[in-house]
């Protein structure tokens, strides 16, 4: 995909994904929130956090426990890890699956933005094969797709935390920013 392309692809989602929050019933934003909301805040497109990346898959996935922000917790897979560079820092982010069968991969991560540019928890990605996954093998992770949980626009969500093992020590001025109420 020429870069073009991948801008206009992602300013797209980014719309559909404000008009969603803003307009839907099921929208996890509360009513009074979506007044004037007429978009989240994002980073610029950055291309230089787009990545082409073999996934370094575990021979053996560990199932983990992973607490969440109600208090419960949840099983998954350790599937795999990435490893990128970001401003000539080695980065490394365990992949997760929620069990044997699922196919979508989940990048939660933490990153030097969190706190003051992004929500203090951390951000996710979703990698589905179907768009994510390459013909050679390798998989497209784009770090301007982060996303911020639902429990950033409302505790009644439940959200698993970030492991320490996805603790960036770097910034990734890409994705959504946090989120604030009444945004415009």
């Amino acid at each position: 995909m020429n870069a073009v392309a991948w801008q206009e692809e992602l300013e797209l989602e980014r719309r559909q994904k404000d008009e969603f929050l803003a307009l839907h019933p099921q929208s996890p934003i509360k009513l009074e929130d979506r007044v004037g909301l007429k978009s989240l805040d994002y980073f610029p497109p950055n291309p230089d956090c787009r990545f082409v990346l073999e996934l370094y898959r575990h021979d053996t996935p560990d199932t983990i426990t992973v607490e969440d922000t109600s208090g419960g917790t949840r099983q998954m897979l350790r599937w795999g890890e990435f490893r990128f560079e970001i401003d000539r820092q080695q980065c490394t982010l365990q992949a997760y699956r929620s069990d044997s069968t699922d196919q979508r991969l989940f990048l939660p991560f933490r990153d030097e933005t969190n706190g003051e540019e992004t929500y203090p928890a951390g951000r996710y990605i979703d990698l589905e094969p179907a768009h994510n996954l390459r013909t050679d093998g390798t998989w497209v992770v784009d770090l301007n797709r982060a996303y911020n949980p639902w429990c950033a626009y409302s505790e009644q969500y439940a959200c698993p935390f970030v492991l320490p093992e996805n603790w960036l020590k770097v910034r990734i001025p890409a994705g959504e920013k946090a989120f604030r109420a009444n945004n415009q």
